[in-house]
């Protein structure tokens, strides 16, 4: 049975809905025509379990989903503003060089790794969709649903923040998205056929929360290390909160919050060194044997410099580091200098300063804490003028205060006070360009909406579909 599943992954990676050129060299015995491959109810929930996999991979949440976001937010420029600067890309890949430097082309490699995977991922969750018939339990079908949905939909939402310009960029976000796929490629030939021109942005946020939201009633309360019902308010708190609906995006959080299945950790440094901890919503599993990688992908890879662990590709920004009150336990848990041989630059802020968020090959990686869902509310609340949930002083006093960070809470904080929290709090997660552009910010010289912080559909695709799906501006 599990020789059996590992040929349908292999053929949903394969049926790329965008593209017709061939993705894998596989043998004939693992090119599995998925209505033949899914006959049953273990059939279907061996799907979900790829797609968790996948998600798991470099191409998305086990490095670029978060690397990415951090690189383009960076300000590579010599003499940048020190917390402008925030990190420097100091290895010898040129796709992550190339979105640090701003440089990209439309063969980027890391835009066509990620966007392949995760159309492979959404083609996944289409095959459970589209097989649900297969599993009789009903409580077993809402689950597996509800998973697939909100798969689908998370990973239509982290393709449009990539590639697309960003919510608020036109007075209707008419601006092109990218491809929604809602139904299954069975085989390479239905792939083939199945080229759909780009979304509009405003189309594609609605088809994500039109996901998330259904994804909610179906998913149950606990559900192992699998999706629930709190991750899928997370993300809508989310998606809400990169659209400015403040208010949606404060309820959802809330509800997350007020379910009581987590809490913080008195410790900033246990939800990175250790597994599934009482904070953590959501987060990649990882091992020993079945990680991201070691050498070519992996956060530990590109952010660690310890002895036999990691390539110290990432720098943190000494201005950025500083931002930190030097008697933050955040700073002292969070950061290390590390052995990379490549030379500091004080000059320009940098030194051998790495991030002790990322240290192991094997640990898990957290995509969603509980500590942005109270950052999330504390935002919008003070924004609002409402305490739905809690005040906001309450909130960031549940992500700064005495015990966690060995600071004194802050009474009556402004916005820029949560704002603050939130850049020091969720930093190197991945969070970085995402907040600059909801915030109207800017990388350097460059804009929140400037065309070159968007990432380029991959030119294959564009290729392969001659013009069906179109390329970004600059591309």
């Amino acid at each position: 049975m599990k020789l059996k599943q590992f040929a349908i992954v292999l053929l949903t990676a394969g049926s790329l809905s965008t593209a017709c050129t061939k993705v894998l060299d596989v043998a004939p015995q693992q090119s599995i025509d998925a209505l033949t491959a899914i006959q049953t109810a273990d059939d279907v929930n061996q799907l979900v379990i790829g797609s968790y996999s996948l998600m798991g991979t470099g191409q998305l949440y086990g490095t670029n989903l978060f690397l990415l976001p951090d690189l383009l937010g960076s300000d590579f420029n010599a003499g940048a503003a020190a917390a402008a600067r925030y990190a420097t890309w100091v290895g010898t890949f040129q796709g992550q060089r190339q979105a640090f430097r701003k440089q990209m082309t439309r063969d980027n490699s890391e835009a066509s790794r990620t966007w392949i995977a995760a159309y492979r991922t959404i083609n996944n969750a289409n095959l459970v969709l589209q097989n649900l018939d297969k599993v009789t339990d009903v409580a077993e079908r809402n689950r597996l649903e509800g998973e697939a949905l909100l798969i689908r939909g998370v990973m239509h939402f982290e393709l449009v923040r990539l590639f697309a310009l960003p919510w608020g960029a036109t007075p209707n976000n008419s601006q092109a998205g990218v491809v929604i796929q809602t139904t299954a490629s069975n085989n390479k030939d239905e792939a083939a056929a199945a080229a759909k021109p780009r979304a509009t942005v405003a189309a594609v946020y609605a088809a994500v929360l039109a996901d998330m939201t259904a994804a909610v009633g179906k998913l149950p309360a606990s559900n192992g290390t699998r999706f629930n019902a709190s991750t899928a308010q997370a993300y809508l708190s989310r998606v809400y909160l990169q659209q400015g609906n403040f208010a949606a995006a404060r309820d959802a959080a809330n509800a997350v919050i007020a379910s009581g299945k987590y809490s913080l950790n008195a410790s900033v440094a246990a939800v990175f060194s250790n597994r599934n901890t009482a904070e953590s919503i959501f987060e990649i599993q990882q091992n020993d044997q079945n990680n991201a990688g070691q050498s070519n992908d992996g956060m530990a890879t590109f952010y660690a410099s310890l002895p036999g662990i990691g390539r110290a590709d990432v720098r943190i920004s000494n201005g950025f580091y500083n931002l930190y009150n030097d008697n933050d336990l955040r700073k002292r848990e969070w950061y290390y200098l590390g052995t990379g041989a490549r030379p500091a630059d004080p000059a320009n802020g940098v030194l051998n300063r790495y991030s002790g968020k990322w240290k192991s090959f094997s640990q898990n990686l957290p995509v969603i804490r509980l500590a942005e869902m109270y950052l999330n509310r504390a935002e919008c609340n003070l924004r609002l003028g409402t305490a739905v949930g809690a005040t906001p002083e309450q909130d960031l006093a549940q992500v700064r205060n005495p015990i966690r960070t060995n600071l004194p809470s802050i009474v009556n904080p402004t916005l820029a006070d949560v704002l603050n929290e939130r850049q020091l709090e969720l930093a190197f997660e991945g969070h970085r360009i995402h907040d600059i552009r909801r915030l109207g910010g800017s990388v350097g010289t460059y804009a929140w909406n400037a065309d070159i912080l968007v990432m380029p559909i991959p030119a294959r695709e564009v290729d392969a579909t001659s013009g069906v799906i179109t390329q970004n501006p600059g591309y």
